[in-house]
Parts: C-alpha cells; structure tokens; sequence
C-alpha cells in the first residue's frame, strides 16, 4: 500500500474542516441542518448551499480514489447529499395539497414553507407568520438537484416523487410572474410584509427550469416515465423578464448583490454577456466595501440604528441606514466562483486575498466566514462623515454556513481538485458563449388538394394535409390539452399543468407517441381565437416576428420546424392573398428578415427536428405504461376527425324570404355609431367636461352632428328648448348613469314622470337639450321585432345588418328568441320606444341609406358587455345593478322561433352569424363592435397585460382624467375584461380596440423593448385619442371621421399605426382598395414637412397627392406624442429626486411630492419614479404635461449646477409653466409674433369674458399659448429660454443680481 500522496493528504484536512464545521450540524433522521445551535429551524436555502461544499468534496475524492478508504469516504459525503435532498423533498412533499392549491391561486398563503423542522422536518411557523413565497430557494432546490442527478447521485427513489417534481416545475414555472419575498425574505425594503417581483428569484427559476428539462431522475437506469419535461417558452418568458430588469432587483431594490448567484454560480442564468458584466460591475460600484458587499442600498438589518424591537421600519428611517449597512463577506465567496468559472486567475486571487483578511480564526486554527460586519454604536457618525473608514465588527452567525460552504468550493477550485466542469454537470455555465445561426425550418400544408393546385400556379409546391402522413397535424390547442396530463398523481392528489398556454418554442418541435408522430401549427394561426387571427397581412406580420423570435430564443438540439395549414378561409375573394404569395417566395428564397429559413416539406425535416417524446400520456398508474391514458385515447379520436374540418357559419339570410312590401321601414341606421366614445375634436386631449360619465351617455342622446342638416322631420323628438326645464346637475343622475340605463322604463310611473327628464349640458358648444319621449300609446313590441327580422333577412349589407341588431340588442338583449312573440305578459317593458315612428314613417326604402334619416332609438339602454347576467331561458336582460324589483319578474316563455335545424335562433347566434360574416369580409369596424358585442375576449388578453407589467410597465385603460383605472398587478381575464368595460362603458368598439391594442404592446415589449424606454405607464386611453388625432390631422378631416377610420383600420394597419406613434417616426396614410386605408412609412431621415395623402382610386393609385405645410404644429405634436406616452427624458426622475432633496416639496396639479420621499426612497428606486410618475398623471393634457416635465428639467439644471444651497419651501411647478407663458406672450407683443393673434391681443370686455369661461382663442390647453406648446424647446424665443427666465422670477432663492454662471444647454 503507497502511502498518500500530498494531493490526498490536503483532501483529508478538507475532509475534516467540511465533518467538523458543516456534516457535524447535520441532524440524523432528516438530514436537515438546523440554523444554528440555538435555532433548530431549517431554511431549503441555507440547507442546499451548506451541502455544496460536501458535493464538491466528494466529486473530489471520486477523482483520486485509487484506494478502498478514498472510495468510502467518497460514498459517504455523497450518501449525505442525498440524505440532506431527500430530507428536503420529504418534507415538502408533507405539503403537497399547498403545491396544487399554489398552481391555482398563486396566493402567498398556500406557497410552500420556506423552512421547517430540522427535527422532524415539520412545519414551525404558519402560513401566514412568515415570507414562505420564496421561489428562489424551491428553485435552487431544484437547480441542484437535476445538478447532483446528472452527476451520478440518484436522489429520487419512485415515480410518485417524480410527479411531486413535475408539479414542483408547475410551482416556479410562472416566477417571471409572482412577486415574492425573495432571497432576503424581505420583499419591499421597508419589510412591511408586501411581496414584490424579484429578478434573482426570475432568474434562479429559469436556471431551474432549463435545468430541469428533459431531465431523467432515475439517472442512467431511468425509462420514459422518470423524465422531466418543461415546455421550453416559460423558461424564455423568465429569461425575457430578468433581461429586461436586469441591474435592476426589484420595485424597492435598485440593485442587490444577491444577483450574483444568478449571474454566476449556482445559476448562470443570463446568456448576454454585456448585461452579465454591467450587473457585476454596477453592484461592485455600488455595494462593495471593505468587508464584503451590502445586500442592498438602504438594508437596516442588524445596523446599530435598527431598533430590533420591531419587524418593519417607518418609512422615513430609511435614510438613516444609508452608508452604514452591514457588509457580508458572504459576496466575496460568490465572487471568487464568478471568477474562477470565468478562468480569470488574477481576480480569483485578488478577492481570496481579501477574504482572507476579514475571516475570523477559530481556536484550532481553521479559517472561518462571519455572517455580516457592522459599524460599531460609537463609530456611526464618523462613518456618516467619511463612509466606509471605520473599523467593523462581526455580527451574527460565525461560522456562517451558506458561506463558509461557498469557501470551500472556491479552496478546491482553486487548488485544482475540482474542474469547473464538475460543479456544472449540465454546462450551464456555457449559455452566455456565442451561438451558431439557428435556421429556421417551415412547412406550408394545404387544407385540400383545391388550394395545393391554387399554390401550384406560383410555382410553390407543397402537400396537403392527406399527404403528409403518417405526420398528423395538429392545432396547438390540442398539443395544450396534453400538457394537462403532466404530472398527474391520483395518490398525491396532484392535477398536472395548469396553464393552457404553449407558445412557439413548444409549437416548433415534433412530438412522438407510440408509433405516431404530430406536428403541432403554432397557437397564434388558430383561427377560433380571436378576430385578429383573420387578418392575412398582420398573420404574416406576426409570423414573420415569430420566426424572428425562433432565431434569437432557440437553444434545443435540432433545428425550429414551423408548421403552418393554408385553409379556405385564408382564401380572400378565391383567390390566395398577395401577401401570402409574397411571404412564401420570400421564404423560399432561403432568408426573411434577415433570418435564414429553409421551406420544405414535413418528410425532408424529419431527421434534423427536435423531437420530444409524449411518454407521459401512458397509465402509467394504472400499470400500463405502455398503453395510452383513456382519456387521452378518447380525446385524440374525436378531435382526429374534427380538427381541421370547416365549421359551417350559419346563414342569416336562412328560411322563406318575406314580401318586400312592408307597411312600413323602420331605419337602424347609426345605432352602432352612437355607442362611440373616442373624444377627437376637442382640442384639449383628454378633457371631457366635468363628468365623462355625463358626456359618453350623451353621445347617445345627443343628435349627431349629421342630422343637423334634415331638421325638420325630427323636432317631434328633440325639441330644443334653451330655457325651458330645471337643470339638473350630472350628480343627481349619478344613480341612473351608474347602471348603463339612462332611462329606466318603469311601466308603474306616470307617463309625465317620464317626459319631465332631466336634461343634460354638454360642453360649451352644445345647445341644451330637453329629451322628451314620445311613447306610442299602442303596444308595438312585436311588429317591431317582426319588421326588423324582415329587414334582416333581405339586406345584404352587413353594416345594415350590424345597426339592426344592436337595436334588438339595445331593446331585447342577447337571448332574445328572434321569433319576438314569447312573451306571455306583454307589458311596456322590453318595448322600448323608438323614436324613429314619427320620423322615419313611410320614408321610401332608398332613404334608409341615406345619413339623414338615420335616427336610431334614442337611448342605448342595456348594458351589453354585461352578458353574464343574462338569463338564458328569459327573454328580457336582468341587469343586476338596481332595477326594482317588479321589473324582472315576468316570466316568459320561449316560442317556436326562427327554427334552424331545430334550434332556437337567438339574436346572440344572429350577431355571431354577422361576427364570422365581416370577418371575412374584413369589414373591421363592424368586427370590432360585434365582438364586444358578444363580449368576445382576447384570448392572450391576460398574458399580454402580464408581458408589460412585469417589465415594469404599468397600464391604464379608459379616457383620462375621470375614467382611467391603473393596472399594476396581473389580473385573471374575466377581471380584466369587465375593468376595461367598466372604463369604456357602452362603447364596445373601443373596449375591443383596447384589448387589441394591449395585445400589440405586448408583442412590441417582448421583439423591440428600446421603444419602450423612459416609458413607465402605457395610458391606452391616450393612445387611442392621440391616435385618431394622428389620422384626423393626417386625412385632414373631422374628428368624427378619424375615429371611424380608426375603428375601420384592418389589425395589421392598427398595429403598424401604433408603431409609428410608439416610436416617433412621421407617417402618411394612402388609401387602398375598398376604402381601407394602409399607413406608410415616410422615409426622411428628418422629420419631413410634407404629409402625403394618397388617396387613390379604387385600382390604388395614387391619382392625388396633397400636401401640407406641417412644419407649424410639429412641436405641439411631438409635445403631444410624448406626453400621451409618458415619455420623460434620460435619468428624468433620479434627477427629480435631487431637487426634491433641495426643497420642501414639488407640487403638481394639486399633488404634492414630499421631501420625505427621499428619505425613503433611493434615486434609482422604481418606486419613487411611480410617485412623480402619478403626480404627473394628475395631468388630463398631454402637451400641458409635456411642459410640467420640461419645467422639472430646468429646476434639475439648478441644482445639478449648485448655484444655491436650497431652493426654498414648496415649488409649484406650474408657476412656472404660467409665469413662462406670460413672459412668451410679452415677448410676442414687443415682436408682433403669431400669438398676438390670439393671446397677446390687448383684451377688450367680450374677450375678457371669455377668457373667463375657460376658452383661450387660440385653443391651448390649460390657459397656456398654443404658440408656446409649438415652440423649439432650445434658441432665444424657445421653451426653455423662458422656463430658466420664470425659475430665476419665480425662486426666491436665486440672486436677484449680481454676477452669474449661465449654462443651459
């Protein structure tokens, strides 16, 4: 026997100080390690850090293990490995019923506990006594474990515990999602108990969920059923969050060292090494001192001046923790493994060397690694003074495990018994190297042979969906429906995957099972989604970002397969889109985009896929793994046959045709419009009067503008009365308004109650208007709905149809039975009058189209979004709100009916019959109405608004100032579908345009998040007005005009047009066939003068150019882009916070910004940016808005530049936007400039008078000049020259005279 080498003999001296310091703590019947010897708690955390060291110790000895008591020692630290892993999954798996209930509510009650029971790994403290939301450390659990399986441990022992892990990747697979406690199990800083979204817990998940993936947990000796699956887009939803918040940790935590373990070792989650290396250096820049690095900016714990009484802090006493945080040398470990994963010798020696100086020794000489050092009681205000030259002590734990375990790694590291390669089994640590080009396969199947010939005339060859087998394909919803057997566990109790979504990373592989194989078209072209999807052009539009995406996200073995079915419904007029044609050449030619793409067909791409292997969908419970799950069977055999099979639209235009001699046509036209509520022509954005409530009503009651013209037929209806009638204030009407029913038609009311409405003051301009109903005294409830279901079926225009029946929807509701004759009691209820019977009677039937005799009922009485409260079985809606009570008691029966096939035909299925009609006729003004109207949703909706918060974008819906409500956490779709319809009311086009809209924001944050920057709240009701304001001053038309483009504008065109206000770019609009418009790119590099219209003929020529002078109302503009879309300049509210500190107090629009907000708050802080971003928002002018941020720019100038110690009390900022102004319309008057026009006119009476009511002459909003809004912000007449001239007026502080430094830029 050779005696040892010197290699073994160091071995053994590791071997005693990891047995003396860390396997000496371990408990013998869990395997556990309590806290300390006093605290017998056990953290998941803290437990697998500690047991890394004996990990790393025993890979060490497998190496040299040449003699049998090297092979048992090795055997022994491994055996600890999986003792302390399996503890740790024990007890776990005790609170399984938490892991399922966790997948459904998410809440931080049911999450898992964050420590237990070192004893006998059992709960210690309850659910609610504690931070247990701690994704990071259950990910970490995980992380190590597939670390430690892929080395050669075997930790898991049955397939039960298998499915615990498969729901365990349920559990963290939303962090991206789920604010947390985090690391520190703080959550915000002020530990007041609020959970907040964390980047080290976001990326210690995606480190796990990429770990995890394909993983198999018996080893080598596993089959099928033991591996692991991940769906490959949640591990990319995380990496996009973490990317896009990276240096930043959370709300309250502008930085934290903590992410070092996510940058490096455990995790090497970040695959950019640009943001790896700013991470770093930002927390060195930041954090680092001489005894290790602060956790973060403003951490009080264990500081001298924390009063430990008490679990939170006041907010104020932030402030004192500043510079004198405790350091933990912990940081130093981690950045040793960072450097020595990085090969970097010099930097591993630099930080040993300084560890070593601040580690502690023991009594028998080992090197120990304290918890944290802190500022010594009596040292604290020199420590003020001068931070970081005072000497510290330690405090807390010594030796503090989840260290000195890290210390160890880096010894054997850096003593060449361990290589990088060892800790790191599954090379995550390569992620962030460079990437061979990925190329992106597609496949183009036609439905039939019908379009595979079509295709054949353009020289594009491909299969069809018959000739692709034994390959089936499949939609993506079904691939979704088999993820949900995932992870099943009678025995558990355990449900599998939640969550229906597969995105295109899981859409892009081919899946085998059995002797099958499935190809699966990616969920954005399933057409039974959402109207978006009928949209050829922007299909192709996304598609083409999809493979965009593919390009940068792909990271399987194998090469992305597209798979897409050309199908009938794709054909427009049967003929294939040009577009498509276009796309596929594109495609064929081997690049799109910049990507490289190879078109072929399903057989040829066989072998260069990735194909993953369904194995999970066996009873493997039941005993036969080897057969296919029932359910599974069943399901498969029915949707084989239907899923790619044309589903039928049913026919409005169905049965007998009437007569077409009607006594008489009643004309709809117009009811749809009236619903409208994007407010385009006052020329303050955003100022809707006193109550938007008041003011969105009326556009139903009011009569519009067009009906001007044709007077005298409707002054029956609306007699307009100036002087006659009490009027009532917008607040006593509050109760009716608040139900979406202006007049509620209450039969036991006396009919005079009825006539003597209350009338309504629209803004300024509006004439008062006295609304008196006329009510017809004969009961005409069902020749009405005779007549108009007799219109319906003869008129093939589909707007005629659309207006008819948001009438029967308006009087009848979505259930009615459209034979009109069921009720049994035929009380005045559901007939509500229309006021067309004095109007419209005998008008001749070519009237019908004419604008002017489009009077519909006056009133939109029902809410329509409310379809849930809808009964079916009754014919009239029971709106919940507050009708009384007598109101909904009749009961009704259904009648035979328009029979179809046997059914019953609702108005709701009549709507629907209209709703897939305009789809594909592309009449997108009637698809947007009709699918509120049916109260459709956006299937993606929720995950869209999820996408912009958790990049720290907050979201707002409705028109500002009254009606807007924030979204600032995610909510679940049906909540958020009735918020947007609260803010938008009757107006379904717009709630439908704002969910589209949401949905397009979202694809822009996720493929160009620079559009983005300096933006914190997307306000899409702003973006809506701004964007009708953009066509209308484009198309050169009315506002009412521009709303109806903007409502008519295809979902490619909407999306391309939020582009180009997104990102500032000048754009024109040409018109193509059919009266559609496209928006075109102007190509200038400067901002162009020249608007061009096109408005060509129907072949789309342009046959006209018109061109503007746009060079006067360019800064209004650009003033009023920026301001509906938050947008601030660089380092904005970092900067507010330094004048904040040289003052009492900023006020805006009657919101103060308190001083104190420095005190709790660091600058980079997002949580401070969202104060001044709410006091901004105050604001309903975007242009106003605009100024208010140039104004705060110039005060930051003041302080930047130190020309005084303090600024005084509290600065109203819009003084100084007023006293600017002033000194503008001064300097007008002495020049004779534009504003002398309007403003700066020597006021006589009249004027003064109207000043007074509020309207300047030239328009400007908020008694600010017009001409100062369109002024260049630099030179001797621009905005910023008189902004310094108001600060030096207007500020006390500033030297009256005297000699002065002047620089601004």
């Amino acid at each position: 026997m050779r005696s040892r080498s010197n290699s073994g003999v160091r071995l053994d001296y590791y071997q005693r100080i990891v047995h003396r310091l860390i396997l000496a703590h371990q408990e013998p019947v869990t395997g556990l390690f309590p806290a300390s010897n006093v605290n017998s708690h056990a953290w998941i955390r803290d437990n697998v850090y500690c047991i890394l060291a004996v990990w790393g110790l025993s890979m060490a000895y497998k190496k040299i293990a040449d003699q049998d008591e090297d092979r048992a020692k090795c055997y022994e630290l491994e055996q600890s490995c999986v003792k302390l892993m399996r503890g740790l999954l024990m007890a776990m798996m005790n609170q399984k019923d938490k892991v399922e209930k966790f997948k459904m509510t998410q809440s931080p009650y049911d999450s898992l506990h964050a420590k237990y029971s070192s004893k006998n790994g059992l709960p210690v403290v309850d659910d609610n006594e504690w931070g247990h939301l701690q994704i990071d450390a259950v990910s970490l659990y995980l992380l190590i474990l597939a670390q430690m399986t892929a080395s050669g441990l075997q930790i898991v022992f049955s397939l039960d515990e298998v499915s615990f892990i498969q729901n365990l990747v349920f559990y963290i697979e939303s962090a991206y999602s789920i604010p947390d406690y985090g690391i520190w199990e703080r959550g915000d800083k002020t530990n007041h108990g609020e959970p907040e979204l964390n980047a080290s817990s976001i990326g210690m998940a995606k480190a796990a969920l990429e770990a995890m993936n394909e993983l198999d947990l018996f080893g080598a000796r596993g089959g099928p059923a033991s591996v692991i699956h991940v769906l490959a887009d949640e591990a990319h939803k995380c990496q996009a969050v973490l990317q896009s918040m990276l240096p930043r940790e959370s709300n309250s935590k502008e930085l934290d060292s903590g992410l070092l373990c996510v940058i490096g070792f455990p995790a090497f989650a970040v695959d950019d090494a640009q943001l790896i290396h700013n991470t770093k250096d930002a927390i060195l820049s930041r954090l680092q001192g001489k005894y290790g690095c602060k956790r973060f900016l403003r951490d009080g714990y264990r500081t001298p001046k924390e009063d430990p009484s008490r679990l939170y802090y006041e907010r104020w006493e932030l402030r004192m923790f500043e510079n004198i945080e405790c350091e933990w040398p912990l940081f130093y470990c981690y950045l040793i493994l960072f450097h020595a994963f990085q090969s970097d010798k010099r930097a591993v020696e630099e930080y040993a060397s300084r560890l070593e100086k601040i580690m502690v020794r023991s009594e028998d000489g080992i090197l120990l690694v304290p918890e944290s050092y802190a500022v010594p009681q009596d040292l604290v205000g020199f420590e003020y003074q001068k931070p970081g030259s005072q000497v510290r002590e330690v405090v807390g734990r010594c030796p503090f495990l989840w260290g000195q375990s890290l210390f160890i790694l880096g010894r054997l590291l850096q003593e060449g018994f361990l290589a990088v390669g060892e800790l790191d089994p599954l090379n995550r640590r390569l992620g962030a190297q460079k990437k061979p080009d990925v190329v992106v396969q597609v496949v183009i199947i036609a439905e039939d042979n019908e379009i595979r010939d079509k295709l054949a005339e353009h020289d594009l060859h491909v299969q069809t969906i018959a000739e692709v087998a034994p390959i089936e394909v499949q939609p993506a919803r079904v691939l979704s429906h088999l993820y949900t057997y995932l992870g099943r566990n009678r025995k558990l109790g355990l449900s599998g995957r939640k969550s229906r979504d597969v995105g295109i990373l899981s859409t892009s592989k081919l899946y085998s099972l059995k002797d099958r194989i499935f190809a699966f078209t990616p969920q954005f072209a399933d057409l039974s989604r959402f109207y978006i999807a009928s949209d050829n052009e922007l299909m192709i539009d996304i598609l083409k970002g999809e493979i965009n995406f593919l390009k940068s996200a792909w990271d399987l073995l194998g090469r992305p397969l597209v798979t897409l079915v050309l199908k009938r419904i794709h054909l427009d007029q049967d003929k294939i889109p040009l577009a498509m044609i276009q796309t596929m050449r594109k495609l064929k030619s081997g690049y799109i985009n910049g990507t490289r793409v190879m078109l072929g067909s399903l057989k040829d791409f066989l072998n260069t896929s990735a194909i993953t292997d369904l194995s999970f969908l066996g009873s493997t419970e039941d005993g036969y793994p080897d057969r296919l799950h029932p359910d599974v069977q069943t399901y498969l055999d029915e949707h084989l046959l239907r899923s790619f099979s044309n589903r039928s639209t049913m026919n409005l235009r169905g049965g007998q045709l009437r007569p077409r001699t009607l006594r008489r046509r009643m004309s709809c036209k117009g009811a749809i419009k009236k619903t409208r509520s994007i407010n385009v022509d006052s020329d303050n954005l955003g100022m809707e009067g006193p109550s938007p409530l008041t003011e969105r009503r009326l556009s139903s009651i009011v009569p519009p503008p067009w009906l001007q013209a044709n007077k005298q037929s409707h002054v029956s209806v609306f007699a307009t009365t100036p002087e006659e009638g009490p009027t009532s204030s917008p607040l006593s009407l509050g109760n009716d308004l608040i139900r979406e029913n202006i007049y509620p038609v209450d039969p036991h009311h006396s009919r005079s109650a009825i006539d003597r409405r209350s009338e309504f003051v629209r803004q300024q301009e509006m004439p008062k208007i006295l609304i008196q109903r006329h009510r017809a005294e004969t009961n005409f409830a069902d020749t009405e709905v005779e007549e108009l279901i007799a219109m319906l079926r003869e008129t093939e225009n589909l707007e005629e149809q659309g207006d008819i029946l948001q009438y029967l929807v308006d009087t009848q509701g979505l259930d009615f039975n459209t034979a009109g004759l069921g009720f049994k009691n035929k009380s005045e209820e559901n007939a509500t009058p229309n006021a067309n019977n004095a109007a419209g009677t005998g008008t001749d039937p070519d009237n019908a189209a004419h604008p002017s005799s489009a009077t519909a009922n006056s009133n939109n009485s029902h809410c329509i979004g409310n379809t849930s409260n809808i009964s079916s079985s009754s014919s009239n809606i029971s709106n919940h709100n507050n009708m009384s009570p007598h109101e909904n008691n009749h009961d009704s029966s259904q009648s035979e009916g328009m029979l179809e096939e046997g059914r019953v035909v609702t108005v709701r299925d009549l709507l629907k019959g209209l709703y897939e009609k305009a789809c594909q006729q592309k009449l997108w003004g009637l698809v947007r109405h009709t699918a509120g109207m049916l109260g459709k949703r956006v299937e993606d909706l929720a995950k869209a608004v999820t996408d912009l918060l958790v990049r720290q974008k907050q979201v707002t819906v409705g028109m500002p100032p009254n009606n807007e409500h924030t979204i600032t956490a995610p909510l679940p779709e049906v909540e958020l579908r009735q918020l947007i319809h609260d803010a938008y009311g009757d107006d379904e086009s717009t709630a439908m345009l704002t969910q589209e809209l949401m949905v397009y924001l979202a694809m822009f944050i996720r493929t160009e998040p620079q559009l983005f920057h300096e933006m914190l709240r997307l306000r899409v009701g702003l973006i809506i007005q701004v964007m009708a304001k953009e066509l209308s001053r484009t198309l050169n038309c009315d506002g009412e005009a521009a709303s109806e483009h903007l409502l008519n504008l295809s979902p490619f065109e909407m999306k391309n047009l939020l582009y180009h206000i997104l990102s500032g770019k000048e754009f024109a609009v040409s018109s193509v066939a059919r009266g559609n418009l496209s928006i075109v790119s102007c190509k200038s590099s400067r901002v162009s003068k020249k608007s061009q219209i096109g408005l060509g003929d129907p072949e789309g020529e342009d046959a006209l150019i018109a061109t503007i002078d746009d060079r006067q109302g360019q800064w209004l503009r650009r003033r009023r882009l920026d301001g509906a879309l938050n947008r601030v300049p660089r380092d904005f509210y970092s900067r507010v916070w330094t004048v904040l500190e040289k003052c009492q107090g900023l006020a805006i629009e009657g919101r103060v910004l308190q001083q104190s907000l420095t005190q709790e708050m660091t600058p980079g802080e997002l949580k401070f940016a969202l104060e001044v971003e709410t006091a901004l928002n105050q604001i309903p002018q975007p242009e106003y808005r605009q100024l208010v941020v140039e104004a705060l720019m110039v005060l930051t100038l003041v302080t930047e530049h130190n020309m005084v110690p303090s600024l005084g009390g509290v600065i109203y900022v819009e003084h100084l936007v007023h006293k600017a102004n002033q000194l503008f319309l001064e300097d007008q008057r002495k020049v004779q400039g534009d504003a002398t026009l309007c403003c700066a006119k020597i006021k006589d009476g009249k004027e003064q008078q109207q000043a007074a009511s509020g309207m300047l002459l030239c328009g400007g909003a908020a008694y600010i000049c017009q001409h100062l809004y369109d002024s260049a912000p630099s030179g001797s007449y621009g905005t910023m020259t008189y902004m310094s001239r108001a600060v030096a007026l207007v500020l006390d502080c500033v030297p009256k005279h005297g000699e002065m430094e002047c620089a601004i830029s």
